[in-house]
């Protein structure tokens, strides 16, 4: 069974697919952007939608003007693939509709989590 803190969830049936992205929001903008972004914000809700997702976790900076960094946790990159064959139009609207809160942002890589 999962242990869930209600922001990470982690599974004890194996590997867990994560991407990471680092975001610099726009400058004001940075509470929109974490209700946006949070592991119960329009995203996660979008991913939801599709078989395989497990949630997202939301890291702020320490410091001012520091990279934001989300986890978006999959059974498996394949539900991933899935999900963006899915729900791909969805995706691109939603990502077109928040560019302007994002900031800069960047996928940091795809992990294994144990």
């Amino acid at each position: 069974m999962p242990a869930d803190d209600g922001r990470t969830r982690r599974y004890d049936d194996g590997m867990t697919h994560v991407r990471v992205w680092k975001f610099r929001p726009a400058d004001g903008r940075e509470e929109e952007f974490a209700r946006a972004y949070a592991g119960d914000g329009v995203w996660p809700r979008l991913f939801g939608k599709a078989a395989g997702f497990r949630g997202t976790s939301l890291l702020r900076p320490a410091g001012a003007g520091g990279w934001w960094l989300s986890l978006d946790r999959w059974a498996s990159e394949a539900d991933f693939h899935a999900f963006q064959r899915d729900f791909g139009d969805e995706y691109r609207a939603l990502d077109a509709e928040l560019q302007g809160i994002a900031g800069e942002e960047e996928l940091v890589g795809t992990f294994e989590e144990d």
